[in-house]
């Protein structure tokens, strides 16, 4: 299988302090990947590298065979590689549909901008029925789900979530979790960061579990091991 994305070697940080450190993994065309790993060792940093907003100190980003290290996030979005980030970075202001159409700002997203807006409010209904509120007015579930209808609007050839179901209600999480699972159904490549495991082995072709910055196991969902075994990863522990 041919890589779409690869990231050999990378280190970044925030200044003086180094989060990843010569990182390493791929993605294959139309495959789905899940990190996970203790908070604070770098999956978000990895994701904001790969977008353009961390400029690496050393390594190599390759989308499609072209090198992303030195360009920057309007021109990395525009090659198709877009994220939803954790949290709530919407403007509250901004009404739902106007939200979702000023996601669509480069031209082959333009293009396609009714489609996909009829495509994000088939994904998620409750959008649809919201389409005059603002922004801040939703519960945090429909804030998560306009995130990813932004990103969804920008027609990406790789979608990165990261952690997609963080705070939300099982309900909510639930739903959430079906409509990731839509979209990887659908042929978008995914690059999930999430605290529910389970739900990652259900989704991903492969799990990278990262601790200090570095890949430290690499799971095929074909051989995973078991639940107990998954746990004690997650948890630092020694498996038995």
């Amino acid at each position: 299988m041919d890589n779409l994305l690869t990231v050999s070697g990378v280190t970044a940080g925030y200044g003086p302090i180094t989060v990843l450190r010569g990182l390493s993994l791929h993605l294959g065309a139309g495959e789905c990947i899940g990190l996970f790993g203790p908070n604070g060792h770098g999956k978000t940093t990895l994701l904001q590298t790969i977008s353009g907003l961390i400029r690496p100190t050393s390594g190599s980003i390759e989308f499609d065979g072209r090198e992303l290290t030195r360009l920057r996030p309007p021109h990395i979005v525009e090659a198709g590689l877009v994220q939803s980030p954790q949290g709530n970075t919407l403007f509250g202001d901004m009404r739902v549909q106007e939200t979702l159409e000023l996601a669509a700002f480069s031209k082959h997203a333009r293009d396609d901008r009714q489609s996909n807006l009829e495509k994000v409010f088939a994904l998620f209904p409750r959008l649809e029925e919201r389409r005059p509120q603002k922004a801040r007015t939703l519960s945090g579930g429909e804030r998560q789900m306009l995130s990813i209808g932004c990103a969804l609007m920008c027609a990406p050839r790789l979608l990165m979530l990261d952690e997609p179901t963080l705070g939300l209600s099982p309900r909510l999480k639930e739903e959430l979790a079906q409509a990731v699972g839509s979209i990887a159904k659908e042929g978008i490549p995914l690059i999930v960061v999430e605290q529910d495991v389970e739900f990652l082995m259900a989704l991903a072709d492969r799990l990278y579990l990262i601790e200090h910055g570095e890949v430290v196991r690499e799971i095929d969902r074909a051989n995973a091991p078991d639940h107990d075994e998954v746990m004690r990863l997650y948890f630092g522990e020694a498996a038995g």
